[in-house]
């Protein structure tokens, strides 16, 4: 076999060399640029951003969400504050902003007899040049709370939620930190009062309608015409209703016909590109009917029923729903670690 001399191997070396140090420079700058997209901006991002979440500091949330100290997580419960300082400790330490100078912004639940609270941190896409359009990826932390002496820890329903929303708030923290820059912001919303007709998204809503939600960068109104699009997370822990295939390690997201196709496309490659390799699902286990029902049986519903582009993450229903027994041991947090990642590489495509 006949061999290069080792001045053009030099050469070749050379050469190698200065496309590598040429593509690493393009793909820091994309990254670095404001608003910057793509594949290349999120392969620069994407050890140091998924580095931040890991199994057992998921499962040390959703074990803190299902302990006595938060009793189930009933609206207008004690459980349902700890809760609440819970998030709100971890939107402050990511150095999330607070509208109007809290993130609790309390409401009246559909029955008026609680008061529910949302906790609500904004994300600047960037603070050099203030952005005008935002994206609401959200979660609800309120369960059923403790009925007839039996506390519910609601796991799967929705501690796994909380967790995913706490992780996704510290990865876009990070990446902030590290210089990254958005064309939209973000705003994290743990909603209460699901469990009471979705009284937390509704407030929510209305609050976009009244303009009383502001943006504490600059001190403008954020309208509903302003939200570009609706992420909900709505238990997102579990393998126990695997797609048809019998794959633990799936997810399942509903409400992409609200998307362009661009859109959709971004999260297969995100989810080939970046990692995680789950078995997606657009539909609820197939059924048509099935997938209508439960796209609005959560808190992307205001969005959903307003024609505001929304979409809802889960693993869906198993047996354990609404049941003493949904644990935290009943949850498959390397499964849930790899959903993260793609919720959160795909967002930071589209943002």
């Amino acid at each position: 076999m006949p061999t290069c001399p080792n001045s053009v191997k030099k050469i070749l070396h050379a050469a190698a060399m200065a496309a590598i140090l040429m593509l690493a420079f393009t793909v820091k700058s994309m990254a670095e640029n404001e608003g910057g997209k793509g594949a290349a901006a999120g392969a620069y991002d994407e050890r140091a951003a998924q580095n931040v979440v890991w199994e057992e500091k998921l499962k040390r949330q959703v074990e803190f969400l299902c302990d006595s100290i938060c009793a189930g997580r009933g609206t207008g419960t004690r459980g349902g504050t700890e809760a609440a300082f819970l998030i709100t400790r971890n939107f402050r330490k990511a150095g999330l902003l607070a509208p109007g100078g809290s993130y609790a912004k309390s409401f009246y639940t559909a029955d008026s007899l609680r008061i529910g609270h949302n906790i609500i941190g904004i994300l600047p896409g960037s603070r050099k040049k203030p952005k005008d359009s935002y994206i609401i990826v959200g979660a609800h932390y309120d369960h059923l709370g403790v009925l007839d002496g039996r506390m519910f820890p609601g796991a799967d329903n929705n501690a796994s939620g909380v967790a995913a929303l706490m992780s996704l708030v510290d990865m876009f923290s990070s990446m902030k930190t590290l210089g990254r820059a958005w064309s939209s912001n973000i705003i994290f919303v743990a909603f209460d009062g699901k469990e009471l007709s979705m009284s937390g998204a509704e407030s929510l809503w209305k609050m976009l309608g009244d303009s009383t939600l502001v943006d504490p960068l600059n001190g403008k109104a954020i309208t509903r015409d302003k939200i570009r699009l609706m992420v909900n997370i709505d238990q997102i822990g579990s393998s126990l209703s695997p797609l048809a295939s019998g794959r633990e390690d799936f997810i399942i997201m509903l409400g992409g016909e609200s998307l362009s196709k661009e859109a959709m496309n971004s999260l297969s490659f995100c989810n080939r590109f970046y990692g995680p390799r789950l078995e997606i699902s657009e539909s609820y286990y197939g059924s048509e009917t099935f997938t209508r029902l439960f796209y609005r049986l959560s808190d992307q519903r205001p969005f959903v029923d307003n024609k505001v582009p929304a979409v809802l993450f889960t693993s869906g229903i198993t047996l354990n729903n609404n049941k003493t027994y949904d644990t935290p041991g009943t949850l498959n947090y390397p499964v849930m670690r790899r959903r993260i990642i793609l919720i959160y590489q795909w967002l930071d495509i589209l943002l």
